[in-house]
């Protein structure tokens, strides 16, 4: 570095676009100086005036021209804070002081210079509040630190489900922090979107980030939990599953049996060529996903993005003859329930046609099973509605499910993946999960009305054998006795 005694100091940057806290910033004093001689230690002597008009000057041109220096030097606060920085600008700047010179080391000089131009450049631009709702880091604390019940809304999950996760998330390595938004609130920006079916614009007023900024942590955290997918749906086990083990309704009967398949049909936004193809039997737009899930309200197996069209049977045949699918091996023996629309086949089990079926059909006075084909269809259809639970559960939880969002369709199916990865990590962190809870008593309450439907047409059929046994039993005795006295006669 050359200094000019003759002019004004000039010290020249010699990489101006790097950013970095070391670099070297233009210092130009207005007022004539006397020359300076440099010390043994590499110290100036210089005039406090010009060095309160040079600090002054570089600002200036910092606020104009360097904000990115700045935002670098201002994230370094450990070494030399803003705060600091300003406090030893007004130090410099105060007219009472009796020093007539201040010795300064040159990098300190450029640290007051830059924050002082961050602390500028931020006055200057910092913009009223466009609503009186907290904004940013601040509506995340405030969801955080209020009451359980806003944290389930906003988030769609208790508040330690949501630390954990983040924490998974970084010490993974999967997200990282940036310099203006946390992992806690790039996970926060995510889960408003689906967890409420929210557009990028109403996302920008609440955390107060541009739509470049939403939309890339968006797909950041999108890829980092669908990442998650091997993890967290996995093959069920092959013991058998508590829920039957424990009821005399399915135990021994379904022993055997691993899991439910059923098909879902979320509604998609696709281009107008390809919209023939993905209208369903409803006539509305939508992508077939099929999925398997655990008697215990957990997804072993998703495979979403089938055209709407598409039959069922069609999907999980197409899963089952392409290895690529990774379908979970179905060990002999072991099987699935599956509904009138798939085919009764090894490994899967359909109700019978033309059989009655669906709770709802054996509802009311009279309407419990009458033979054995019905008998199987009603405990059939009682143990599959699990997966018919779990499909409420998720689209409760993910708004976004139950609407198109006019995202790519590669987008729309990520989607499904990440909320069913989420579905299974609440699941297994917090079991009373409010969500979970209402459906589990649902299930209670239909499982309490048949049993009870069930003891009493079984009191009454018992009653009625045991008036009949009486009334038998009367007329018998009283025929005996007329016989006994007509031989006597």
């Amino acid at each position: 570095m050359s200094i000019d005694p003759s002019g004004p100091m000039n010290y020249v940057d010699e990489d101006a676009t790097s950013g970095s806290g070391d670099d070297v910033n233009m210092l130009d004093g207005h007022n004539k100086r006397q020359s300076v001689t440099p010390s043994s230690s590499g110290r100036r002597k210089r005039n406090r005036k010009t060095a309160g008009d040079a600090i002054v000057e570089a600002m200036l041109e910092i606020a104009a021209a360097s904000k990115m220096r700045a935002a670098a030097i201002a994230k370094n606060e450990e070494r030399f804070s803003i705060s600091k920085c300003i406090k030893v600008l007004d130090e410099m700047q105060d007219t009472s002081a009796s020093m007539d010179d201040f010795d300064l080391e040159l990098d300190q000089m450029e640290l007051v210079a830059a924050a002082a131009g961050y602390y500028y450049y931020n006055s200057i631009t910092k913009q009223p509040q466009r609503c009186i709702s907290p904004s940013g880091s601040g509506f995340l604390t405030q969801v955080l630190e209020g009451h359980d019940d806003v944290c389930r809304e906003m988030f769609r999950m208790d508040k330690h489900v949501f630390h954990k996760l983040s924490d998974t998330l970084r010490q993974r390595a999967m997200l990282r922090d940036t310099s203006g938004v946390m992992i806690e609130e790039q996970l926060a920006i995510f889960l408003n979107i689906v967890g409420h079916n929210e557009r990028n614009r109403v996302i920008q007023e609440r955390f107060q980030h541009s739509g470049e900024t939403i939309s890339r942590h968006f797909n950041n955290v999108l890829k980092a939990i669908k990442s998650l997918s091997r993890e967290f749906l996995q093959p069920p086990q092959l013991s058998t599953p508590q829920e039957i083990l424990s009821s005399n309704r399915f135990y021994p009967y379904f022993k055997d049996c691993i899991g439910v398949i059923d098909s879902m049909h979320i509604p998609a936004h696709v281009p107008a060529k390809d919209q023939s193809q993905f209208r369903n039997k409803k006539g509305l737009l939508s992508q077939n996903v099929l999925a398997a899930c655990t008697f215990d309200l957990q997804f072993i197996f998703v495979y979403p993005g089938w055209e709407g069209s598409v039959a069922d049977s069609r999907v999980l045949r197409a899963v089952l003859d392409d290895p690529d699918q990774n379908f979970p091996h179905i060990p002999e023996g072991k099987y699935y329930l599956v509904d009138m629309d798939y085919s009764n086949m090894e490994g899967f089990i359909a109700p019978y046609l033309g059989v009655r079926y669906h709770l709802h059909e054996y509802r009311g006075a009279n309407k419990l099973p009458r033979n054995a084909k019905e008998l199987f269809n009603h405990r059939h259809s009682c143990l599959r509605n699990v997966i018919q639970r779990s499909f409420n559960v998720l689209k409760t939880r993910f708004p976004i499910l139950k609407l198109a969002p006019q995202y790519a369709f590669h987008i729309q199916r990520d989607i499904v993946i990440a909320a069913c990865v989420l579905h299974n990590y609440i699941r297994r962190e917090e079991r009373d999960d409010w969500l979970f809870t209402t459906v589990d008593g649902e299930a209670e309450e239909e499982l309490h009305y048949f049993n009870d439907q069930f003891d009493m047409q079984l009191t009454s059929s018992m009653q009625e054998q045991i008036a009949s046994s009486l009334r038998e039993s009367i007329a018998t005795a009283m025929w005996n006795d007329f016989i006994n006295k007509w031989d006597a006669w």
